[in-house]
This record gives C-alpha cells, sequence and structure tokens, in this order.
C-alpha cells in the first residue's frame, strides 16, 4: 500500500529547520562515548537508543534505508546495520536528528549517508562527532555527482552498483578476516539477489528504449536514464518539485498540452510527494487514457528489501509501457 501524499516544503526551510536541531545534536554527540544501551538492533529499525558499537560485528549505521537494505544484505552476520530512515512516511529531505540518532552515529564504525544535498541533516551529525576510526561513505561522492546535482542515485542502476563495490570493499578493510566471506556475500547478491531487478532493467530497456515518458519529480530522472526512456517533462519543473518549489505557468502549459496530445506514454509519479499540481496531472494522464506508474523515494513498504521495492516499481512501469505501446 503507497504511503500517503506528504507535500514538500522549500529547501531553505529545510535548512532552517536543521539549523535549529545542530545545537542540541551537538551536546549530544559531546557525551554520547559515555551512553551505551544492551538493546538489540535489526537491520531496518529506526533506533532512537544508543548504539554499542561493541562486539565483533561492524556497527553500521545508514542515513537511509534503501542504502541500509544493501549494506545489511551484504555485511550478512558479520555487520550490525541500524537505518536512521525507516518510515514512507518520513521525508528524508524534512528529517530532523534526535539526540537517539547522534548516539548511534557516534557508536558506528562505518556510515553511509546519499549527500548531494539530499541528508544534510546526517552530514550535521557526522561534523558533530568525527569519529577517528570511523569509516565514512558519501554516496554523491563516490558517483561524481556534486551539490547542486540530482541526489536520488539509488534509482540509477549504475550507481547502485558502484555502491555495492565500494560497501565491500570498506567492509574488507574494516575486518580483513572477513574479505573471503564479504567476497561471496557481494557475489550472491549481484548474481543471484539481485538477478530480478537486473532482468527487469535489461528487459525494458530492450524493448522499450526512447520511449517518451512524463514524471511528476526528479527522482525519476536517473531510472529513466538507465532504462533508456526519454523525459519529455521539462526539467524545470521536475527540479522544482523536488526542492518544493511553485512550478512556472509555462512548464504546467507544457504538461498540459503533452498530456493532452498524448506526447508521452506513461506518466509516473513519486506518491510521497503529491502536489495539488502532481495530482492534476495524474488526473488528467488517466483521463486521457495513459498509464500511470508509481514510486517512492523511501522502502514500501517498510519492510521491503531493496530489490523487492526496485522490482516491484519496475514491473508497474513494464506493465505502463507495455500497455501504452502494445509491445
Amino acid at each position: 500500500m503507497s504511503a500517503a501524499p506528504v507535500p514538500r516544503t522549500a529547501r531553505r526551510q529545510r535548512l532552517a529547520r536543521i539549523a535549529l536541531v545542530t545545537a542540541a545534536v551537538t551536546v549530544t554527540a559531546a557525551t554520547a562515548a559515555a551512553c551505551s544501551t544492551s538493546a538489540a538492533r535489526t537491520g531496518h529499525t529506526d533506533v532512537s537508543g544508543g548504539a554499542s558499537g561493541s562486539g565483533k560485528k561492524i556497527q553500521v549505521v545508514a542515513a537511509e534505508n534503501f542504502w541500509g537494505s544493501i549494506a545489511s544484505q551484504l555485511g550478512g552476520s558479520r555487520t550490525e546495520v541500524t537505518s536512521i530512515i525507516t518510515s514512507p512516511d518520513t521525508d528524508p529531505h524534512d528529517y530532523e536528528p534526535t539526540a537517539g540518532n547522534a548516539r548511534t552515529v557516534s557508536g558506528a564504525r562505518y556510515v553511509i549517508v546519499n549527500g548531494i544535498g539530499y541528508d544534510a541533516w546526517a552530514d550535521k551529525l557526522l561534523a558533530t562527532n568525527p569519529g577517528s576510526d570511523r569509516t565514512e561513505l558519501k554516496v554523491g561522492d563516490l558517483v561524481g555527482v556534486k551539490p547542486g546535482g540530482n541526489p536520488h542515485r539509488w534509482y540509477s542502476p549504475q550507481d547502485v552498483h558502484q555502491v555495492i563495490e565500494r560497501i565491500t570493499a570498506d567492509y574488507k578493510k574494516i575486518d580483513p578476516a572477513g574479505a573471503a566471506y564479504f567476497d561471496q556475500r557481494k557475489k550472491a547478491f549481484e548474481t543471484e539477489t539481485l538477478a530480478p531487478y537486473n532482468r527487469l532493467l535489461s528487459g525494458i530497456k530492450s524493448k522499450y528504449a526512447g520511449t517518451p515518458i512524463g514524471a511528476s519529480e526528479s527522482i525519476v530522472t536517473p531510472l529513466a536514464e538507465g532504462l533508456g526512456l526519454k523525459m519529455r517533462t521539462p526539467e524545470t519543473f521536475l527540479n522544482a518539485m523536488n526542492e518544493g518549489s511553485d512550478p512556472t505557468a509555462k512548464d504546467k502549459t507544457t504538461i498540459d498540452r503533452q498530456i493532452k496530445n498524448k506526447q508521452i506514454n506513461v506518466y509516473v509519479y513519486n506518491t510521497q510527494n503529491s502536489t495539488p499540481d502532481v495530482q492534476a496531472q495524474v488526473k488528467e494522464a488517466r483521463a486521457q487514457g495513459i498509464p500511470v506508474a508509481t514510486v517512492t523515494e523511501t522502502l514500501t513498504p517498510a519492510g521491503a528489501s531493496f530489490q523487492q521495492w526496485q522490482t516491484a516499481q519496475l514491473r508497474g512501469i513494464e506493465r505502463g509501457l507495455a500497455k501504452a505501446t502494445g509491445k
């Protein structure tokens, strides 16, 4: 079931809220070394208590659960992975870190954040507690996307595979004794676990490359590029929706024309950022007989794995393309 639509605020409002919590986070991080808890942690649980940092397992914290899911599956029994953002109802852009989050990060040996301005609150947590023995992975830096670029790298198949390679390499450096184990986990994950995901990617690309689509925001752009689909929605509109800004009248007119004249074959929208403008486009697309497919910002349902979530969305896009093209 899709999460209820969550309108997104402008980035300047997000940054203002982050600034308000920075002082509290700083105080918490300063005393975090003395705090611990014996509570058990699972791979995709949003932990509000402290991180133990003890034992032989690598304590891993991922800012978002899509990266946490991958990290957990690659790490297996030699890691304990905690994801901070786990609920489909939580917008990672707007998240305000808690004191518990600060303690969790302080006890981590390995931290994964998306970067590119997507989770600036996570940067604040890292900056207030620069652990000397902690390894940090910023996905944006890894894949070479600078601030201002499209932050939704988990929707880029190429970038996902880069992240898999780096996480495995980092695990092997942190835990050399487990190198062979991590190599085996990576091989199984890429060749077996992700097989349905990879088949869908290649199948859609080979069958529907060049097919024009429309979208509600820039979250769809990396996936469209990976599938070889032609994005017709103006980039300025996609970016405005991602930033929480008002789209221009010109862009809305362009999209209305594309839908009315059926210049797109499928419309894809993020159900977690469904504004009145987007809802109007979805309604019009359906009225014109244009198939509508959905994606979400984070794992949906909350307990899903990365591959379950992605393959379900890819199948929805594939069905829409098949219906629209007759292929």
